[in-house]
């Protein structure tokens, strides 16, 4: 789904490359901005510091997850005493089927209770090797997605240099919303990735800052995972929030809100609202109609940053 604003010119980069050596990969830009002169970025970012955290995002198989917790729930079973109870476990088409059967109901109950908190242990391991978490969508729908804080928090140090080139390319003596309006027009310019139903996809699509930066595309939750992280690196103890819509992704920064800005409130605090995605050149406080639709009919959950 493509996000566009009637009234916003497109933002459209002019040229993109990148380059490596052993210890950094440079990145360069140029993109045209409707109405301003045309705008440039570079930095370079450490190698090893960009390969501490998750480069791509490990393919969701639901098979493969069954497999991990089935093994995982059979070691559990393997451990109780036959003479006390048997237990069979079998695989389902959605999650696994356990029996248990001893003399004792109580004994059945406290097994069949043990194994089940395996199996849901098991589950939750296996989401947090691969960077996944549970997600309840807007409409109460169990589903699961890329783990975005998680990315967003172990970007911000490998970051910090892209952070530090936007600061300077504003000037020191710019204000948070003339970085902000520099870091959207940048993001903003980088090519659009549709975004499928977040429920139905488990996170397919999704790329982490070092794959978005690498491949020079990004989804919706791919470009507010980015921006979010450059930002906490600008802003490290200012709160924000990330704010999901069925098939859109966008943020919120507690700054004080200018009279036309976009805001949301979230546990007592007002956030001004800003969307990464583009390609329509939106500067801080404007939201596209369909997410206000969506903000106004209820249709979002956040995550805090």
């Amino acid at each position: 789904m493509l996000w566009m604003v009637s009234g916003y010119g497109g933002a459209t980069q002019l040229s993109f490359s990148s380059s490596d050596n052993e210890a950094s990969q440079r990145f360069e830009y140029r993109w045209q901005r409707p109405g301003q002169n045309d705008a440039s970025l570079a930095f370079s970012l450490n190698r090893q510091s960009l390969a501490e955290a998750p480069g791509s995002q490990p393919n969701y198989s639901p098979a493969r997850v069954q497999r991990y917790v089935y093994i995982e729930v059979m070691k559990a079973a393997q451990d109780i005493d036959p003479k006390q109870a048997r237990v069979n476990v079998k695989k389902q088409r959605r999650g696994l089927k356990i029996e248990v059967s001893s003399p004792s109901n109580a004994l059945n109950q406290q097994i069949s209770q043990q194994l089940h908190q395996t199996q849901e242990s098991a589950f939750d391991k296996y989401l947090d090797e691969h960077y996944y978490t549970r997600y309840t969508t807007v409409f109460n729908q169990q589903a699961v997605k890329p783990d975005h804080i998680r990315y967003i928090h172990e970007y911000v140090k490998p970051l910090i240099p892209l952070s530090q080139a936007i600061y300077d390319r504003v000037g020191g003596q710019s204000d948070a919303r003339a970085y902000f309006n520099f870091l959207l027009s940048w993001v903003q310019s980088i090519p659009y990735d549709t975004l499928e139903s977040r429920a139905e996809n488990n996170g397919a699509g999704f790329l982490p800052p070092a794959g978005l930066l690498t491949q020079n595309k990004g989804d919706c939750d791919s470009k507010s995972v980015m921006t979010a992280a450059i930002a906490r690196g600008f802003l490290p103890d200012t709160p924000m929030i990330l704010i999901l819509l069925p098939r859109h992704a966008l943020l919120g920064v507690a700054l004080t809100p200018q009279r036309t800005d976009q805001t949301l409130i979230y546990n007592d605090k007002t956030y001004i609202l800003f969307e990464p995605t583009g390609p329509a050149q939106m500067p801080l406080g404007d939201v596209a109609a369909d997410s206000e639709r969506a903000l106004g009919n209820g249709h979002y959950t956040i995550e805090t940053i």
